[in-house]
């Protein structure tokens, strides 16, 4: 590959858009409270209505609303106490015209009644008689039986990531068991001679602790994958190929560091295309910083090569690499990221037509720009969250308006 065809790199946007691998996780069922952050293979439908049944949403009376038509302070509309509801018990008693049951929040409503009057607006006048002082319209104070919830109903979606409160309706619905998505399994290559493990006490001169396959591990956890770290590989593209070919086996998506810049160290796409059933969508990306990474599929299996500096690997893999492991997840309605509204401090350069992803500290609403070398991973620890700047743009003005996602 020329140097020629390596910087012509493809917006971030066209990328996201066609690259688009076959694989797929299986699907297996799980029990709803194993289940948060599941994603459902299939949308999860309801088999009857919720609550069931008519129920109060206030205490008060239930009552038969055109009774309580024309009453107020000075003029209140009277009726005879008939009888209560409990709580978990049938409403055995009908409400007659000129009547009222008393009712707790959460009863059923007796027979014959159309609304509840909370007990606000009600006061004993004697034994066996209240007094109602405002009126209601048919349906107050009710919640229909099928008004949360409607026989066939959608519970949860396919493709959103289960959250506590579906889980509650799920509960509610008597669903015990989810058909979900397998979790996607991501297999975590580093390369480079250089590189050795983390828990290597002293470093030889040259040599770097692996910091970015930690910080990869945990961004698949968050994003609801597994991470299957693969070791480090030395910059050998057949050592590379073999490591890479094991992975491809039985992962769901293939993140490769450090192998995947220009000139002598682009191991990855030799690799790649060294395999079976192998296809490079592009080498090169219009986003800074990041430039020089690969998307490319093996077997169906997507394969990501981030470049070797711990920033803007890391850039990267959440600019491009979540989206595409959430895709084979079966997630198609992505969490929203945490955002808040800022001015920015300062003034900051872009390229037209390049993605700009710069780490901001936000104080009481001022977003101040971290710049330094994609090299020092420190400037993400000490960030906040990011801005982006579109790549239809050419910077941002000092004071100009931006949204910071926020990290978690």
């Amino acid at each position: 590959m020329s140097a020629t065809e390596f910087f012509t790199a493809l917006p971030v946007s066209e990328a996201l858009a066609g690259f688009r691998p076959r694989r797929r996780t299986g699907t297996e069922p799980v029990d709803r409270e194993a289940a948060l952050g599941r994603v459902p293979a299939a949308a999860v439908t309801s088999g009857a209505a919720l609550p069931g049944f008519a129920r109060s949403t206030v205490d008060g009376y239930a009552v038969r609303a055109a009774d309580t038509y024309g009453a107020s302070d000075a003029l209140p509309a009277y009726f005879d106490l008939i009888g209560s509801v409990r709580m978990g018990a049938p409403a055995d008693v009908a409400v007659r015209p000129g009547a009222a049951v008393q009712i707790p929040t959460g009863a059923a409503i007796p027979h014959e009644a159309d609304a509840v009057v909370m007990v606000e607006h009600t006061q004993v006048t004697m034994p066996g008689v209240i007094e109602v002082t405002r009126p209601i319209a048919v349906g107050g104070g009710v919640v229909r039986a099928d008004e949360d919830v409607a026989v066939g109903a959608e519970l949860a979606p396919a493709g959103r990531a289960l959250r506590a409160q579906d889980l509650g309706l799920l509960a509610a619905a008597g669903v015990t068991r989810v058909e979900v998505r397998a979790r996607p399994r991501v297999g975590v290559i580093s390369t480079g001679d250089e590189v050795v493990p983390p828990d290597t006490a002293e470093l030889g001169p040259g040599q770097v602790r692996d910091a970015t396959a930690s910080a990869l591990a945990a961004l698949v956890a968050e994003a609801g994958g597994e991470p299957s770290p693969r070791g480090i590989v030395p910059d050998d593209v057949d050592a590379l190929a073999g490591t890479l070919e094991a992975a491809v086996r039985d992962c769901d998506v293939v993140v490769v560091s450090a192998g995947s810049s220009v000139g002598a160290r682009d191991e990855t796409t030799a690799a790649v295309r060294s395999l079976g059933d192998s296809s490079v969508y592009c080498h090169g990306l219009a986003i800074k910083p990041g430039k020089p990474t690969l998307l490319a599929e093996c077997s169906g299996v997507p394969v990501i090569g981030l470049p070797g500096n711990p920033l803007s690997a890391l850039v990267v893999f959440r600019q491009v690499g979540l989206p595409v492991l959430r895709r084979v997840g079966g997630i198609t309605h992505p969490p929203a990221e945490p955002t808040t509204a800022a001015t920015m401090e300062r003034a900051v350069a872009s390229a037209a037509g390049r993605l700009d992803v710069v780490q901001v500290r936000l104080r009481d609403g001022v977003a101040t720009p971290l710049f330094g070398a994609s090299a020092l991973l420190s400037l993400l620890t000490n960030a906040d969250g990011y801005v982006v700047i579109p790549e239809a743009a050419t910077g941002l003005d000092a004071q100009a308006a931006v949204t910071v996602t926020m990290y978690r």
